[in-house]
């Protein structure tokens, strides 16, 4: 797959629509750092600096494909309680429909606790219902599903085994998406691969293959023949395994075996691995590409999430980049909240200081420039939240901004020192700091420390203020001002 080809389907991408159905998982994550062991018994003691809570499972397949700028929707069960609550807002933060999440009454929604200490994972509590759906759940399931399908490019189907997916579910949609033509492709897990016959596709690891094959799978011959029977026993167009450090192996009908190289990383975490395989194959069979060339974007996908600690995600300008051609353009630096959030909550992972500025930047001059290049040597990268226009409006007057906001953000982000820029609308950026949660936050001397929004949450967990000088004399005040004065008469 060359550059050309890439950028190409890159495109196409914000067009497409996915369904993804399966097991939904809140992933929650405490940071922190260790530095005694506990009087009370032989374990690390863990001072918790930051946490957040995310959707994982199923829904970190859509964190990917939303990620990747294109359209998702969601179905699922969960239970009728707190977990179910906290999943429900941050599928209404990322503007996901709720349509087909089904509330289950006694099923508890599932959610893992990961403890996170000087970049290492040492701890994971879950919480969970691994019982079958109820035959009412999972009839509104199928009803659902079957009266959505018209409305998507590719259905895929992520089972973490936590009961969403029984036999009677898996049956009836994988029928339901190959009526449509639509690709059908699978994460599975479990002793037993029948119940994904007739699918497209489906995407184990090594490890799951030997769990549902009862094969050791130590020999590339033994691979070979276990990899083509499998695909055969299931019908399927192809068997996507997936082999860590070794690549992928494509099996398909006519015998062949594709075997594609990993793309070299330094590995910190492998989890959601498997999830970034399964949003970047399915999206890539959706927009056109042949087998090998989604396999093939798989596996440069997967090559940078296992870099960073937690579930992750990628984007474009990642995909781009790793891919070997470091992309400088402008708008690959502005995101929405939803997408920076998870792209930083990475960068942390692997030990990076994220600074946290704002303002509203009509106007640029050499003030800011000289503000900006000073508060990004404060840490490791520098995310700038943009007033809105409407926020700027109401802050500033009806006159301004004379510069829309969509020009303003691109000329920033055009800046050397600026890593991301995130606009918002609301008169402050107090949402945007809880969200992001930088370890730095930094403002104009022109503030008194106690005056600077977002103090004291950024204190809370250990993080600081810097205030920063302004170059005298510079700002957009004056340069209107000596506008209206040279020309005003003319």
């Amino acid at each position: 797959m060359n550059l050309n080809e890439l950028e190409s389907f890159l495109q196409k991408v914000p067009s497409l629509r996915a369904l993804v159905v399966g097991d939904l998982i809140l992933d929650e994550y405490f940071w922190g750092s260790t530095e005694r062991i506990s009087p009370e018994a032989p374990v690390p003691v863990v001072d918790i600096h930051r946490d957040n809570l995310r959707l994982g499972g199923a829904g970190n397949v859509v964190n990917n494909l939303l990620s990747l700028g294109c359209h998702v929707q969601v179905a699922s069960v969960v239970g009728r309680d707190e977990n179910a609550r906290l999943l429900f807002e941050r599928l209404r933060y990322r503007k996901l429909s709720e349509e087909g999440i089904i509330q289950q009454e006694g099923r508890v929604t599932s959610r893992k606790t990961r403890v996170i200490s000087n970049s290492q994972q040492i701890l994971r509590i879950d919480q969970e219902s691994k019982d079958p759906i109820s035959v009412e759940s999972e009839q509104r399931l199928l009803d659902f599903v079957a009266g959505a399908l018209g409305n998507f490019d590719v259905l895929l189907i992520s089972d973490y085994r936590k009961g969403v997916l029984t036999e009677a579910v898996l049956e009836q949609i994988i029928s339901l998406g190959r009526a449509r033509s639509l690709p059908v492709v699978v994460d599975p897990k479990g002793d037993d691969f029948s119940k994904y016959r007739g699918a497209t596709l489906i995407t184990p690891n090594r490890k799951e293959l030997k769990v549902a094959t009862g094969s050791p799978l130590k020999s590339e011959e033994e691979i070979e023949q276990v990899g083509r029977r499998v695909r055969a026993e299931l019908e399927l167009d192809c068997l996507a395994l997936t082999r860590s450090e070794e690549g992928i192996s494509l099996f398909y009908p006519d015998g062949r075996h594709l075997r594609l190289p990993a793309e070299a990383r330094e590995v910190f975490d492998v989890t959601g691995a498997g999830d970034t395989v399964l949003a970047m194959l399915g999206i890539g069979l959706a927009g056109g590409l042949s087998l090998e060339n989604a396999a093939r974007l798989a596996n440069i996908a997967a090559g940078i999430v296992v870099g960073s600690i937690g579930a992750s995600t990628v984007t474009p300008a990642d995909l781009l980049a790793a891919a070997g051609r470091q992309r400088h353009d402008s708008d690959q630096k502005i995101r929405p909240l939803s997408a920076l959030v998870d792209h930083l909550d990475a960068l942390r992972g692997r030990g990076k200081k994220i600074v946290f500025t704002n303002g509203c930047f009509d106007l640029l001059h050499v003030g800011h420039v000289k503000y900006l290049q000073k508060a990004r040597k404060l840490g490791d990268l520098l995310v700038l939240g943009l007033n809105s226009d409407d926020s700027i409006r109401r802050l500033k007057g009806e006159n301004r901004p004379l510069i829309c906001e969509d020009e303003r953000a691109h000329i920033l982000a055009a800046l050397d020192c600026i890593d991301h820029v995130v606009i918002f609308d609301e008169d402050t950026p107090l949402e945007l700091i809880r969200a992001i949660q930088p370890d730095i936050l930094a403002k104009g001397e022109d503030y008194a420390i106690d005056q600077v929004v977002g103090r004291e949450i950024v204190e809370s967990y250990g993080g600081r203020v810097e205030l920063v000088t302004f170059e005298e004399g510079k700002s957009t005040t004056n340069i209107i001002k000596k506008i209206l004065e040279q020309y005003g008469g003319r």
